[in-house]
């Protein structure tokens, strides 16, 4: 923290050398500060991001349903955040991103990270959030197929690209539909038809699931 306050840093992921830093929400932009060779555009079209999303937002919602509801209040590993808060989060990543979309508004960390709301008691109840998001998200494709998505969109971790945006929210999701995987494995449930390689294939994201302690 004093190393922060000493750079004039107010919040984190930074990357530092010396005096200067950048903030890290993007990899293009640490990328820029390290000048690094490295090409960091999304792998995938827009087209091939949304067909995975879906799938995803599916493999979600099946898997959400199985998970034991006298599990929801235990907390992650290395994190102070609940399974229930864990499993509304993969669907609240979309609901952040489609508000932005829908509309025209600064994409915040606190739409981004809101909680789960108090009739979202049962994994159940977040399942049935997430068939009403993935609803959005496909009815949103509809319109959005096909359009410009090299221009700008405003976030609070500053301007990237719609089409790093699109990639950032399906990564991110993809990521904890990995970790839900992994607590119904826990749970002593055998997941139904979890994330592949295949499903993370042309995403930024490596074979690690957890942070580290």
């Amino acid at each position: 923290m004093a190393e922060l306050s000493r750079l004039g840093a107010r919040s984190v992921p930074v990357v530092a050398k010396g005096d200067k830093f950048v903030f890290a929400q993007v990899i293009g932009d640490v990328v820029d500060f390290l000048e690094l060779d490295d090409d960091t555009a999304p792998e995938l079209s827009p087209e091939e991001l949304a067909e995975r999303y879906d799938g995803i937002l599916e493999t979600a919602i099946r898997l959400i349903r199985q998970m034991p509801d006298d599990h929801l209040e235990d907390e992650l590993p290395n994190r102070p955040r609940s399974w229930r808060v864990l499993m509304h989060h993969v669907f609240q990543i979309p609901a952040a991103f489609l508000n932005m979309e829908e509309n025209g508004a600064t994409l915040s960390y606190d739409d981004l990270v809101a909680p789960p709301p108090e009739n979202l008691k049962t994994s159940a109840d977040i399942s049935a959030f997430g068939q009403t998001v993935r609803n959005r998200f496909q009815n949103w494709w509809k319109g959005a197929e096909g359009q410009d998505f090299s221009g700008n969109v405003p976030t609070y971790f500053g301007g990237t690209s719609r089409h790093e945006m699109l990639e950032r929210t399906v990564w991110h999701s993809t990521q904890h539909v990995r970790q839900v995987a992994s607590l119904l494995d826990q749970a002593g449930v055998t997941p139904d038809r979890p994330p592949t390689q295949d499903d993370i294939r042309g995403l930024p994201l490596t074979d690690t699931i957890w942070d580290e302690a």
